[in-house]
């Protein structure tokens, strides 16, 4: 289980339930890409899609942006990034492997403690 219970899971509305399993399963995918492939390195939202959230086009996470595009660009994509923060936290706290978290760079950040 997930070392993340320092600080509270948020929850992220104005999603439907089909989309929201989707974000879900396309994170829990890329959590287990990075930790096969970059095992000992710590990772974020960031990380897991290759920059920035202006990468998010035709993933699970455009949901997201779409919900705020009533507001300006910048402000669309930070709050986007926030939700995706958000929902990645939920995800490694479900996980059923053990994860350290830490704020770096003024984002949470996650490391996969493999079982010894």
């Amino acid at each position: 289980m997930a070392l993340i219970q320092q600080s509270p899971i948020r929850e992220v509305s104005g999603i439907d339930e089909e989309d929201m399993e989707r974000i879900r399963n396309f994170l829990q995918g890329a959590v287990y890409c990075w930790c096969k492939n970059q095992e000992n390195r710590w990772f974020s939202l960031r990380d897991l899609m290759g920059g920035d959230n202006s990468n998010w086009d035709g993933t699970p996470l455009s949901k997201l942006y779409e919900k705020h595009a009533g507001l300006s660009d910048p402000a669309a994509i930070e709050q986007a990034g926030k939700e995706g923060g958000w929902l990645l936290k939920r995800v490694i706290s479900d996980d059923r492997r053990r994860f350290d978290t830490r704020i770096a760079e003024l984002i949470r950040q996650y490391l996969w403690i493999p079982s010894v």
